[in-house]
């Protein structure tokens, strides 16, 4: 069967293997929290019986309806009971503000909207007086004088009716608009029909190495198109997918689960790294000893070379006493980590492939279904630092002023009521501008430098590039997070905000008093330490480049500050209006700031 539309991914997993366990969520019952698993007859039932209360509620092909919830089964439920009658699923993040809920509701036309719990109903039902096309919700959890969606499923369904509408989606409708969130401004509403997410999907399957009959754990939100099109290669091969509980959980639930495989963003990656060596920290005599060689060991692999038989040896011991450790705590099974959506330091795809977990690195725009490059499993495929090759039926090229462009069947139809800002991005010739810069390692692997729009220039005239700079700080253990300034200033500056799970440990080793945050940043000989960590990685900058000045920041940016979008990406603006004082500092050699 050819696979023309995403529902046809079921369709086809249900005529090969309709007992296999498909999905599980952790619920609530009498005895605690259990899995409950959904085999694929039984999504498919449900994903019926979810088309036919659309269809009885009148909702038509083209109908817009609203998916706010966090990783669950019903997610998916109604995501494909959506798509299979043409009614277009549009996704948001629990976490975005009443005022974005409210601008996606009318600028969409929503019609419903299925809601995950009480927290995202209360935000949304005091917006109903001001929204245009609204109707009705649902809420998968039991919330009072809110329509339940488990109640409200039909008993019966009319299958005939429901093929009738299957029969008539075509590959080139609109699947799903995802509306980006963007930094500044109103979010845009990507439209992606299903030939765009199928074509990604046979791409991606046909380059990574998915199993079938295995697990794996999801975490990342569904709404982001990352996740969303994992979650169809996983339907496509009959992986099990288990979901995280949440975020808190995910260590408990990769023991738990065991997964083969699973797609991540580097912020979390670094947040295992920061646990595994606050571990090591924690150790005395000859195992810290023993820890600390691994690493240092670790940090000297390099793929596709050979490191010699001595290296070799060493590496197999401390796989077998210290790495086989950061193995059981991801459950054991990973065969391989995919990440996205944020560029990986390159230092700790190294350790983790020399601790034997290979991690894969992508790239991929909401824009582009969403992915357009990505690194293999095979090593002379692989290249650190890079987000590997493009996939099959993309077309990568450099723009003379270094721009990523791309085409390929994956490119989104265009912003959902706004032609003109599709003509920004989508030229005459059909290339898609990602606005990110560039450049080709090795002639093959395509490495990300830089966000065009985030380049600026001294007012010396010299071009800045900040990514690089901050990736390459946050190569410290000392320094969680980092964002630099220097837009036509005379140099450049950093707002860092420390790692302070390492610094105190750091503290304690040198007899420093220093428990609370504000003591930490404000303690002389950790502004030393800093200090001395920047001037060692300023190195591998131009003069222009360094940074001359910091400030350090007492508390992590967040998404729920508003300081990070749902993807983890810094909000630049939103940072430098928040800390324009101490910004201001910095370029007026006040007291609280560290210079060299």
């Amino acid at each position: 069967m050819e696979t023309k539309r995403i529902f046809d991914f079921l369709t086809e997993a249900v005529k090969l293997h309709p007992n296999k366990n498909f999905l599980s969520s952790k619920e609530e019952t009498a005895g605690g929290k259990a899995w409950r698993t959904y085999t694929f007859g039984q999504v498919q039932e449900k994903v019926n019986r979810v088309s036919q209360l659309l269809i009885n509620l009148g909702v038509k092909k083209g109908d817009t309806i609203a998916l706010i919830a966090a990783n669950r089964s019903e997610w998916n439920l109604v995501d494909l009971g959506c798509l299979q009658i043409g009614a277009i699923p549009v996704p948001m993040y629990p976490t975005i503000s009443e005022k974005d809920y409210e601008f996606i509701f009318n600028d969409a036309g929503i019609k419903y909207a299925f809601v995950g719990d009480a927290v995202i109903s209360g935000k949304v039902l005091p917006l109903k007086g001001r929204l245009t096309s609204f109707i009705e919700l649902y809420s998968f959890d039991v919330v009072k004088g809110i329509k339940g969606f488990e109640e409200s499923l039909p008993a019966t369904v009319d299958a005939s009716e429901i093929q009738k509408r299957m029969d008539v989606v075509q590959a080139t409708d609109i699947a799903t608009i995802i509306y980006t969130s963007g930094t500044t401004g109103n979010p845009k509403g990507v439209m992606l029909s299903h030939r765009n997410l199928v074509s990604n999907v046979e791409s991606v399957k046909s380059v990574t190495p998915f199993a079938e009959d295995e697990k794996s754990l999801s975490f990342l939100p569904l709404c982001h198109s990352f996740e969303r099109m994992v979650f169809y290669c996983y339907l496509s091969f009959g992986i099990h997918i288990h979901y995280a509980e949440n975020l808190e959980t995910i260590g408990e639930n990769l023991k738990e689960v065991q997964p083969y495989c699973f797609s991540t963003v580097p912020r979390l990656l670094e947040k295992v790294y920061e646990k595994i060596m606050d571990k090591g920290n924690g150790l005395t005599g000859f195992k810290r000893k023993l820890f600390f060689w691994s690493i240092d060991l670790g940090l000297k692999y390099e793929l596709n070379q050979n490191m010699g038989a001595w290296y070799n040896l060493q590496l197999t011991i401390a796989r077998k006493l210290v790495f086989s450790k950061w193995k059981e705590a991801l459950g054991g099974h990973v065969e391989f980590i995919v990440t996205g959506a944020a560029p990986m330091q390159p230092r700790l795809i190294k350790l983790f492939t020399a601790a034997g977990i290979i991690v894969i690195e992508g790239y991929g725009l909401t824009e582009t279904s969403p992915v357009l490059c990505a690194n293999r499993l095979e090593e002379h495929d692989r290249a650190i630092g890079t987000v590997g090759l493009p996939i099959p039926g993309v077309t990568i090229k450099i723009a003379d002023d270094g721009e990523i462009l791309a085409k390929g069947p994956n490119i989104m139809m265009g912003y959902y009521n706004r032609p003109d800002l599709t003509a920004e991005v989508i030229d005459a010739e059909g290339w898609f501008h990602t606005g990110d810069i560039g450049e080709w390692v090795n002639g093959k692997f395509l490495k990300i430098t830089d966000r065009k729009k985030e380049l600026f220039k001294t007012s010396g005239g010299k071009y800045v590039a900040p990514s690089p700079i901050e990736n390459k700080m946050k190569e410290s253990r000392f320094i969680e997070q980092v964002m630099i300034v220097g837009d036509s200033r005379k140099f450049v500056s950093a707002l860092i905000v420390p790692s302070f799970i390492n610094l105190k440990d750091w503290a304690k080793e040198n007899g420093i008093e220093a428990a609370s945050h504000p003591q930490i940043v404000d303690n002389s000989k950790i502004k030393a330490l800093l200090n001395a960590e920047v001037e060692r990685l300023n190195k591998d900058f131009g003069k222009w480049e360094q940074i001359k000045k910091f400030h350090l920041l007492t508390d992590e940016w967040t998404i729920e500050a508003g300081e990070l979008t749902p993807t983890l990406k810094v909000k630049r603006k939103v940072i430098l209006e928040k800390y324009k004082a101490h910004v201001e500092g910095m370029y007026k050699g006040e007291h609280e700031v560290v210079e060299h």
